[in-house]
């Protein structure tokens, strides 16, 4: 069982190697994400977990970003590369992504790239997505999600103690996030036949 305070803990040891560890498997598939959300000038755009800011060079700087993370420490990785870059376009702000500090329907797009396996409670982040996004909008995730394949499946629930231990859980069902969550699925694939991460679109479908 994956709390607050570890996940900080964890994520705070992670902050120096993240980039170094995970870019190569990350980048490629938010970049392809990005790209494929449809960004419009003048857009707001929420990226829940941003972490150490790996995906903030991919955003056209005609729309607003603003990246949210529980790690003060991955935060802090994050801001250099935007005083690198000058991404004026883009702002940081530590917080919990179950309970986002923004009002209903503040942004066109919410994204949540290999976060949703990392917090306690999958289902109230969604839940925060939907609310802060327009009616109109999109939700994207990507993440690990338990396999199809009931012998891994079962060797996902045999290993997810360990996993949450070093951050994360391998036993997340996409079939009962979408059923617990109520998330109205546009597209659902793998970027490579055998992908670790599946690419999820959603529309908002909360009420009016």
């Amino acid at each position: 069982m994956l709390h607050t305070d570890s996940i900080k803990k964890i994520y705070a040891g992670y902050s120096n190697v993240y980039d170094a560890i995970f870019k190569q498997f990350f980048y490629p598939r938010q970049k392809h994400v990005i790209n494929s959300m449809g960004i419009m000038p003048g857009n707001r755009v929420l990226d829940v977990g941003v972490g150490t800011g790996l995906s903030l060079p991919l955003y056209p700087r005609y729309c607003k970003v603003t990246g949210v993370d529980l790690s003060v420490e991955m935060l802090e990785k994050a801001r250099k590369k935007i005083n690198k870059y000058r991404f004026h376009h883009i702002s940081l702000r530590e917080m919990d992504a179950s309970n986002l500090e923004f009002d209903d329907n503040t942004f066109d797009h919410v994204i949540a790239t290999f976060v949703i396996s990392v917090v306690p409670d999958p289902v109230k982040v969604i839940s925060e997505m939907k609310r802060v996004c327009k009616k109109a909008g999109k939700i994207v995730i990507v993440n690990h999600f338990q396999s199809d394949n009931k012998f891994i499946a079962k060797i996902e629930e045999y290993i997810n103690p360990i996993c949450c231990k070093i951050g994360w859980r391998s036993d997340l069902s996409l079939d009962d996030l979408i059923r617990n969550a109520n998330l109205e699925i546009d597209q659902e694939y793998k970027l490579k036949k055998f992908d670790l991460w599946k690419v999820v679109f959603a529309a908002n479908n909360k009420p009016c």
